[in-house]
């Protein structure tokens, strides 16, 4: 038994390390893959699990997300720390997930990692960034990281996100008395991209008491933002800096560091994700840095709710159909396979204790 337990613990560590040889096949192929286009591989996932095409609601894709997803979820200690290791090493999220003035001194340069642009370190920057990152010597028990999918709507899962030691929202997605039910409102860090700072709240260039009402529902949180993804992002996310001090709110802006965003795309791009990380998968992978056992909420790429096929909005709070530049499903699917190894926990259900159709009565129903 010993020695099995040994060689299973040795095969998912040369996985690890980028060896398609070996057990796991299906985590090899899917997780692991990095030959090909990303067309290629799409349509080679299509043909060994149709867990894609969210077009319409196709019975046989819904069957085998469940039939994934429904198995004994078992918490796998050793496959957590591996990956762990792994993205401790390469990227680093600990000590550069954050823009400090430990890791970008005075002087220094930052290269926009969206652009070939660089900018200097000039004492007035310098003067806005935190001094250490926050994370250094720091590990939670458990963390939430809350994305912002229609499957969220009527969840009752609020209680059980605010749970954990520590939430990750993303862009400053709405938690107030309208949604705590399904989202709570436990908050330690919350994202925010400069297309909401300008869509929603023009840029802070006029009136700013509508964006300082909705950042204040997140208390003193950390207010992560891209300031270095493009050049046109700096200024707008400076100002939010500058408009939370004016308003002496206890909210922490801080800018996500260029670096580790470059190194966290070479990561997973050797992993089947070719297109720009959504903000959604770059949480969930500082969180698996930070965090003993990680569980997503709200992560759900489809127009149709898994259990039951009923039509959601895009979004939990609304339906707005955004641009996105990153390949969502794909995203998906290595989310779905580290639950399915027990290295994180998907949740796809509704978190009310009032009774639920189970899994196999719902597969039963569509044999």
């Amino acid at each position: 038994m010993r020695g099995r337990c040994l060689r299973s613990f040795w095969v998912f560590r040369l996985l690890v390390l980028g060896s398609a040889a070996g057990g796991f096949f299906w985590f090899s192929l899917v997780f692991y893959s990095n030959s090909g286009t990303e067309g290629n591989s799409q349509a080679h996932l299509e043909k060994t699990a149709p867990l894609l095409m969210p077009q319409i609601c196709r019975e046989k894709k819904i069957e085998t997300i469940m039939k994934v997803y429904s198995r004994d979820w078992i918490k796998q200690e050793d496959y957590i720390t591996l990956l762990r290791s792994e993205l401790n090493n390469k990227c680093k999220g600990v000590f550069n997930a954050i823009v400090t003035q430990t890791n970008s001194p005075l002087g220094s340069n930052i290269t926009y990692d969206s652009e070939e642009r660089i900018t200097k370190v000039t004492p007035k920057l310098f003067d806005t960034f935190v001094k250490d990152s926050p994370f250094v010597n720091k590990t939670f028990k458990t963390c939430s990281v809350v994305g912002n999918g229609g499957i969220l709507a009527n969840s009752s899962c609020g209680e059980e996100i605010d749970s954990a030691q520590f939430v990750i929202r993303c862009n400053l997605a709405p938690v107030g008395s309208g949604y705590r039910r399904d989202v709570g409102t436990k908050t330690n860090l919350v994202t925010s991209n400069p297309s909401i700072l300008v869509d929603k709240f023009g840029s802070l260039m006029e009136h700013r008491r509508s964006f300082m009402e909705r950042l204040d529902t997140f208390g003193d949180s950390l207010v992560l933002m891209p300031t270095f993804a493009y050049r046109k992002n700096t200024a707008v996310t400076l100002r939010v800096l500058y408009t939370v001090h004016d308003f002496e709110s206890p909210a922490r802006p801080v800018f996500m560091n260029p670096e580790y965003i470059r190194n966290l795309a070479r990561f997973w791009v050797t992993r089947g994700l070719k297109k720009r990380l959504s903000t959604g998968m770059m949480m969930a992978s500082l969180a698996l840095e930070l965090c003993d056992e990680v569980h997503l909420y709200g992560f759900w790429p489809y127009p149709q709710h898994p259990r039951d096929c009923r039509p959601l909005t895009n979004h939990y709070y609304d339906d707005v159909k955004a641009k996105s530049i990153h390949a969502m499903p794909v995203e998906f699917n290595r989310l779905l396979q580290l639950h399915s190894l027990g290295v994180i926990r998907l949740h796809l259900e509704d978190c009310s204790p009032r009774p639920k159709q189970t899994h196999l009565s719902f597969l039963l129903q569509l044999r």
